[in-house]
This record gives C-alpha cells, sequence and structure tokens, in this order.
C-alpha cells in the first residue's frame, strides 16, 4: 500500500504571522519581547500559540531584557527568539555581542522602520542593516537573512534556527514594515520541520572544550549536571577568563569569526535573473530587491538589457556572488530604502569591473518608483 502524502498547507498569512508560525514550526519554545511597531504581531502570536504548545512567552518591561531573557532561556535547552525593531535593536547591542562572546543560539526578528531614534513607527525602512552587522563592539561575525515576502518570512525563519542551532550564534532576521504587515499565501509544511538539534555536552565528556572549538563545540545547559563557566570576558576553550594577555584575545576573536567564516559559502544565498548578458544589473535586498527584479522583467519587456540581483542572505556579505554575477555589466544601480548602506558594500566588491551607483526612493519610508528607476537607468 503506497505511503499517505499529506500535502502541505497553504494560508493567507500576514508577514509577521508567518514568521512566528516559522518560529514554531522550527521548534521555537521561548520568546521574550516588548511591544514595538511594526513587529507586535510576532509577539501577539506567539502569545497566543506557545503556551498549549508547552512553549514560554513572557513580555519584559523593555528591550534590553527581553534579549536578556533568551540568552538565559537558550542555556537551558531553549530554542529562542526575540523580535523588535529599530530603537529596541539599539537596546539589545550590549547583550548580543554577549550572545556572540558566550556562543548563545538565538534568534533576532527585526521588522525595520525609519529612524533613527524612535523615527516613525509605521513607515518601512531598510536602516539597519550595517547595525546588525556592527552595533556591537569588538571584532565579530554575525549572520543575517531579508525576506522579501510573507514565504520567506516563514522560511528564512525556520533556516535562522537552525543556522542559530548550528553555530551557537545570534542569527537575525531583517524584514521591514511592509513586508512584515503584508498579506500573502503562504506553503507551510504539514508537519514540524525537522531542523538542527543543538549538540549538547554531557557528564562524560565534562573535560571537553565548550567554548571556542574548531567545529563549534557541545553545548554545556544549566540543571544538566555540568559545572560551566559562562562569560562574556575574554576566555579559553572550557570558559576560563583570561583578561591579560593579547594571544588570549587573538584566539578568542578568530575563533569565533572563523566557525562562521568557514561556513561562509554555505550561508550566502543570492537570488538574481538575466544577469548574463545585462548591461544594466539593479541590485536590492529585501521588499526592495523584490521591486528591482518587477522593474527589471520590465525593463526586458521593453528591449533593454537589464538584470536583477537580491542578496537573501546580508551577512555575510555576499561579495564573491556578486562580483561573479555583476562583473560584466556596465553598470550596476544599487536600490535601497535608506540612503545607502549596502552601497559601499557593492562598490568595493563590484567597483572595479562596473561602474556602480545608488538609488534611494524619491521618498524615503516608500518603494521606489519604477519610472524613476528607468529615468536613473537611462542618465
Amino acid at each position: 500500500m503506497p505511503a499517505t502524502v499529506i500535502p502541505a498547507e497553504q494560508r493567507l498569512l500576514q508577514g509577521n504571522v508567518a514568521c512566528a508560525e516559522g518560529a514554531l514550526a522550527a521548534g521555537c519554545s521561548f520568546f521574550a519581547g516588548y511591544p514595538i511597531t511594526p513587529a507586535t504581531e510576532i509577539a501577539e502570536h506567539l502569545a497566543r500559540e506557545l503556551p498549549p504548545r508547552d512553549g514560554v512567552f513572557i513580555q519584559m518591561e523593555d528591550e534590553i531584557a527581553s534579549v536578556a531573557a533568551i540568552i538565559g532561556a537558550s542555556w537551558t535547552g531553549a530554542k529562542v527568539m526575540t523580535a523588535t525593531s529599530g530603537p529596541g535593536l539599539s537596546l539589545m547591542q550590549e547583550n548580543l555581542g554577549y550572545a556572540v562572546g558566550t556562543e548563545t543560539p538565538c534568534v533576532i526578528v527585526d521588522v525595520q522602520r525609519g529612524g533613527p531614534s524612535t523615527g516613525i513607527p509605521a513607515v518601512p525602512s531598510q536602516s539597519d542593516m550595517v547595525q546588525v552587522a556592527r552595533g556591537s563592539h569588538g571584532d565579530y561575525e554575525t549572520v543575517a537573512f531579508a525576506p522579501s515576502s510573507a514565504q520567506e518570512m516563514f522560511d528564512l525563519t525556520v533556516r535562522a534556527f537552525d543556522t542559530a542551532e548550528r553555530l551557537r550564534t545570534p542569527v537575525f532576521l531583517l524584514a521591514d514594515a511592509a513586508v512584515g504587515h503584508m498579506r500573502e499565501i503562504v506553503t507551510m509544511p504539514a508537519q514540524a520541520c525537522a531542523g538542527v538539534n543543538r549538540r549538547v555536552a554531557s557528564v562524560a565528556d565534562n573535560g571537553a572544550a565548550r567554548f571556542l572549538d574548531e567545529q563549534v563545540a557541545p553545548m554545556p545547559l544549566f540543571g544538566r549536571g555540568l559545572k560551566a563557566h559562562v562569560t562574556g570576558s575574554c576566555h579559553d576553550e572550557a570558559g576560563m577568563r583570561n583578561v591579560v594577555d593579547a594571544e588570549a584575545l587573538d584566539h578568542y576573536v578568530r575563533r569565533l569569526s572563523g566557525k562562521i567564516r568557514r561556513v561562509r559559502d554555505d550561508l550566502v544565498e543570492v537570488a538574481s535573473g538575466d544577469t548574463e548578458d545585462a548591461e544594466i544589473i539593479l541590485v536590492g535586498w529585501g521588499l526592495v530587491g523584490r521591486a528591482a527584479q518587477a522593474i527589471a522583467t520590465r525593463a526586458r519587456q521593453q528591449g533593454q538589457r537589464v538584470g536583477w540581483v537580491r542578496p537573501i542572505t546580508v551577512w555575510p556579505f555576499a561579495d564573491v556572488e556578486l562580483v561573479s554575477l555583476c562583473r560584466e555589466a556596465k553598470r550596476v544601480l544599487v536600490l535601497e530604502n535608506n540612503m545607502g548602506q549596502m552601497l559601499p558594500y557593492v562598490q568595493a566588491a563590484v567597483g572595479r569591473y562596473s561602474e556602480v551607483d545608488g538609488l534611494s526612493p524619491r521618498i524615503l519610508g516608500a518603494l521606489h518608483r519604477p519610472t524613476d528607476v528607468l529615468e536613473a537607468m537611462a542618465a
């Protein structure tokens, strides 16, 4: 008798709800957060859905406490997430550096809005790209995925959890208010995603490395019979502090960064089209990248040799892939809903081969008008 095939479920979901459903599918069992527009629907959905699944939802007093709570919960073995927007992300930066230094797996969703400071809550922006990578002090590497649709809000949330668990590191989902609030059909698996299970230290390997291992050390968990020294100070493989020697700092930083750099090619994903013979290539990320694709397709239909590239992985940056896709083009036009945060990175990667320009929308917080982009391409 043939096996029964359970069809995937299709649902009309808001992007933020799709993100929350992705977290549940990935096995998220703990969420701590503070309400903030335009990310609040993620918290609202998980507040309803986690308790019936034996999960924990906590509304904290602020974003500093929220990220501290998920770090603590992760050290008990839970898969954890928080969601915020730019002002909250700013408050989280010190503890995010701590999560990097202690190799704590966690997922942080940033549904971006206009800034700086409190800015404007309901207007989408792409103004946190550099903050995600460089917001805390010191040398470190981050991983960030940028969804352009409700479907990718689901899929990339699952991927963020898997990456965080596999690499023992914070992973970001870099969305914006438009992607978070749009409603689209989302195809969801019929059952929970298998996902990556965390390698957990046991009493049997009590003497083994727990930090700074070449292949990511098994993680000791509170309450499992192991003593573990967890510190954000410079430390060795056993977690013991060394805040005197430059060699210790060198070892500490290189191991933390190296575990991400070694798998860089597996992390980086780029969508593209019509780049082989393109004279002009439009580059954009997130929802703007989706708009760039639509505008490039329209230009093709009008007989122009235009291609498009959309980095799905924002960090690590897709410099190698951009060179491969764009080096034969005469011109690369970078579209962003900001004043040009990705632009310098694209210029550094591709500038020796092609002319690279940036184009912000006519009104920050809005998508680019196709006529403006077509005029810029003709200039």
